[in-house]
């Protein structure tokens, strides 16, 4: 039971380095390029838009290179489904929503798109492997240069373009940039090591497919960012928000995470993954949207009925490791 604790507490100090580390980082690179006068809008497309997705790319990366693959796929999943039904179904108690958000439709598209392309790869292949990594990665830097275009053409911009472009200033001394960069880049890796061997520990000692810690303990872990911006935003009663930013980061998920966890060496998914995990995935993913597209309002009742959906999905994880 000591042993279990142990691995658990360095799982958790691992997400909290990440995410410190992650932090770090986007101000550091924000302020250097402000230093050197790069403008904004490249800044907020590959710094900021990016560096949303920095926790779960460099844990997916970490998996994949320790030969934990089932983690690194887990994560992804995971974290996707975590942000439908737990970080949108938090958001709705608190305050509903409106899916009827400028640009929210065409963004829901390319998150379809997006969550077909990468459940096909999966399906159909077995695996991310380096060829579909590379096609998802080239995927969402067109999708970026998509939202680039639209912002230098003056065009409106939907929720989560406009965070993308709403940088916040980093810090302009140049004592502090370069140790909010070391510390960013020797903080990411290290809370990622931390994370993928301590999370297949876990998975060992309690004799569990590492896709479980990775759905679960790891996933949640990488959503707290997604999930404290959202509760902030709903008792602004700005829940109208919530949709835009867990529609990107779902992209971003999908199509870096997924490309970068291709390039790097390939996922292989487990026959369990297919059978229970992608359809659950897929399922909330279909879900939002749809509620984009025929703009449905996310009340209460539907912010609870996520909520719970999420908690039966841990359950029935639990269950399926002979947890419960």
């Amino acid at each position: 039971m000591m042993q279990f604790l142990f691995h658990l507490a360095l799982l958790a100090g691992g997400i909290v380095v990440l995410l410190v580390a992650s932090d770090l980082l986007v101000r550091g690179s924000v302020g250097l390029a402000e230093r050197l006068k790069i403008e904004p809008l490249i800044v907020g497309l590959t710094v900021v838009a990016f560096g949303t997705s920095m926790p779960e790319m460099f844990v997916s990366a970490e998996a994949v290179l320790a030969g934990a693959s089932g983690i690194a796929l887990g994560n992804i999943v995971g974290s996707n489904t975590a942000n439908v039904l737990l970080v949108l179904g938090v958001s709705a108690l608190i305050y509903p929503m409106s899916s009827r958000l400028f640009g929210l439709r065409s963004n829901a598209i390319v998150l379809a798109l997006a969550s077909l392309a990468f459940s096909g790869a999966l399906y159909g292949l077995g695996e991310i492997n380096f060829r579909v990594g590379l096609l998802l990665l080239m995927a969402v830097l067109g999708y970026v240069v998509i939202i680039g275009w639209r912002a230098k053409s003056g065009g409106e911009l939907d929720s989560f373009s406009e965070e993308l472009l709403d940088i916040d200033q980093g810090p302009h001394d140049l004592r502090k940039i370069i140790p909010f960069l070391l510390l960013g880049l020797s903080g990411l890796p290290f809370g990622a090591s931390l994370i993928i061997d301590h999370g297949a520990e876990i998975a060992r000692s309690m004799h569990i497919r590492e896709e479980v810690i990775g759905l679960s303990l790891i996933a949640l872990g990488t959503s707290l960012p997604e999930l404290v911006t959202v509760v902030a935003s709903a008792l602004r009663k700005q829940s109208d928000l919530a949709l835009g930013n867990v529609v990107g980061s779902n992209i971003f998920n999908l199509l870096a995470v997924g490309g970068v966890a291709g390039v790097v060496g390939g996922a292989e998914v487990s026959e369990a993954g297919l059978r229970f995990d992608l359809p659950v995935m897929l399922v909330a993913s279909g879900l939002l949207v749809l509620l984009v597209l025929f703009g449905v309002r996310l009340g209460r009742f539907q912010g609870a009925a996520f909520l719970c959906a999420y908690i039966a999905y841990i359950g029935a994880l639990a269950h399926s490791a002979g947890l419960v």
